[in-house]
């Protein structure tokens, strides 16, 4: 019991992890390079019921990442609304080692009776105990991707639209794999979750100053800084005063203190309650069966033993560009991403 907690409580609080862990391999360097043409406007008008099955446009001449099995389309559900780009060939899906485990970590905006939500964190967390190693590849929120039987968005909004059908379908067209499990955390089950642990100490790397609901303009020092949920989520939320790749190393430092804060608990004595409270907040559908295998590698872990490497769809990684509708996105650069995921999911 006290294994599975800490691994249920390394997955619900990873989702707040878009980035590199500090002292930890970064593979990110060496991802730049050369900026690529925006892909070109396609007027909405283009597209009508008579040409729907054409829109998708075949990129014969994007490389094919070593290590992947051929795509299909018909594998995929075709396009039912216009994109403002066209739609690219699905990158086929990584042929991964034996053993190997993706969860895909959501933390969603969702508050209480609130339909409409986004789910701003997109994360995979790819599990290998054979190698004692552990993979945490993050992706921005407003990524242009195409979500199969929908339209070319940003990916924060596909599990809205088609749930985790749709969007394990959009990981596999776009990324090349498609995940085992998932976990979806919103706001309330993050401040639950580090309420539950007494708290965090969060080494701070930079001062920041925002405004804060009820406050105004909070400010927390570089250096150790005591939070309880409320100031944790506003820490990783704040976007004010730095934009979203900032975001993404304050988030990799609130997931540090969380699994330190977990060790130092007696998780034996506190593992009912601790796991009382996972099961009220988070959504998943991972059982205690697909947990088995991975307790070792837990173990390992918590041990100071085995490989976490981080990685991140970057600002190297992509393109900025404007939607027919006055929108910020970003176009995922493929060829870079593609070898990216390719060292993430351990692919000779």
């Amino acid at each position: 019991m006290a294994t599975r907690v800490l691994l249920f409580a390394l997955l619900a609080g990873s989702f707040l992890l878009t980035a590199c862990i500090p002292g930890g391999r970064s593979p990110l360097a060496g991802f730049g390079g050369p900026t690529p043409t925006p892909t070109p406007f396609l007027p909405a008008a283009a597209f009508d019921s008579e040409i729907q099955d054409l829109t998708v446009a075949l990129q014969e001449s994007r490389p094919q990442i070593s290590g992947m099995l051929p795509a299909h389309f018909d594998d995929f559900l075709p396009p039912t609304l216009g994109s403002d780009i066209d739609i690219p060939a699905p990158v086929g899906r990584f042929i991964q080692p034996a053993g190997q485990v993706n969860v895909l970590l959501l933390g969603s905006d969702q508050r209480p009776n609130d339909g409409g939500f986004r789910t701003d964190v997109v994360l995979l967390l790819t599990l290998n105990p054979n190698q004692k190693s552990v993979s945490l590849t993050s992706f921005p929120r407003d990524l242009y991707v195409y979500a199969p039987g929908w339209h070319v968005d940003r990916i924060n909004g596909v599990f809205a639209k088609g749930g985790i059908e749709m969007t394990a379908d959009m990981l596999e067209y776009n990324f090349g794999v498609r995940p085992d499990h998932y976990v979806l955390v919103n706001f309330g089950g993050f401040e639950t979750i580090v309420n539950a642990l007494g708290g965090i100490t969060v080494q701070v790397a930079q001062p920041l100053t925002d405004e804060r609901d009820g406050l105004g303009d909070f400010s927390v020092p570089a250096g150790p800084v005591s939070m309880d949920g409320e100031t944790a989520l506003w820490y990783v939320r704040s976007r004010g005063t730095s934009s979203d790749f900032d975001r993404t190393l304050r988030t990799q430092e609130v997931l540090v203190a969380m699994f330190h804060r977990l060790l130092s608990l007696d998780a034996l004595g506190r593992a009912p309650e601790l796991y009382a409270q996972y099961q009220q907040t988070v959504t998943t559908d991972l059982e205690l069966k697909d947990l088995l295998p991975l307790f070792p590698l837990a173990s390992d872990l918590s041990a100071g033993q085995g490989e976490i490497a981080r990685y991140a769809v970057g600002v190297d990684l992509v393109t900025p560009f404007t939607t027919s509708m006055g929108g910020a996105v970003l176009l995922p650069n493929f060829d870079q991403v593609l070898e990216m995921m390719r060292l993430a999911l351990n692919v000779e």
